[in-house]
């Protein structure tokens, strides 16, 4: 069978096996969307939000790109977060990202590949702030924190964005994290709390 096709056939099993175990879920689907959660996460095929988190269709809206980034003049990601924070009064934002990404390690050796150079010129930034932090590290732990401070970096790009500013004036019950995925054992680590506590053991 050509690949293509046996996507629809797996397509049509997996929707004929969720029919069986609860008639009624796509009837309710098709009803409404009110998720509580708005994921920003990597496009890596091995990062699927609604599978690690154990979710189901319709419990979290979702934004991918390379290496979760989020730009101020990114009109995709910034109609996603607005969508999500003023019509579907999403209640978290998640930035996510995961230890081993192409992304970040294409950032830190500086490899050429074309028109996502521009792209990861923003990763390249942030590991030339915190260069100090970076340097005495080995190759590989440099890549693992700078997939840390990737992820606290594109928080605080969310906190700065109009949207979120609007909302949290309003009132509105919003709150930003910033999360790490471990490709190795399946667990996510909140990546915030990890420095906080790292600084409050140092004092």
């Amino acid at each position: 069978m050509p690949v293509i096709k046996e996507l629809f056939e797996k397509n049509r099993q997996w929707a004929e096996r969720t029919v069986e175990s609860e008639p009624d879920f796509f009837k309710k689907l098709s009803e409404q969307q009110t998720p509580e959660y708005l994921w920003i996460g990597c496009a890596d095929s091995r990062v699927p939000a609604n599978q690690l988190l154990d979710l189901l269709p319709g419990d979290i809206f979702v934004h991918r790109n390379v290496a979760n980034l989020v730009i101020h003049t990114d009109l995709n990601c910034l109609s996603v977060l607005q969508y999500a924070v003023e019509v579907l009064k999403v209640k978290h934002v998640i930035v996510c990202g995961h230890y081993g990404c192409g992304g970040v390690e294409a950032a830190l050796a500086n490899r050429q590949l074309g028109l996502i150079d521009n792209w990861l010129a923003h990763i390249q930034d942030i590991a030339t702030y915190h260069w100090q932090d970076l340097e005495p590290l080995s190759q590989e732990e440099r890549v693992q924190k700078l997939c840390e401070l990737n992820v606290l970096e594109q928080a605080r790009n969310i906190k700065r964005t109009s949207i979120v500013r609007d909302a949290l004036a309003k009132g509105q019950d919003l709150r930003i994290h910033s999360w790490i995925y471990s490709l190795r054992n399946g667990r996510l680590t909140d990546v915030e709390a990890k420095y906080r506590d790292a600084e409050q053991q140092q004092r």
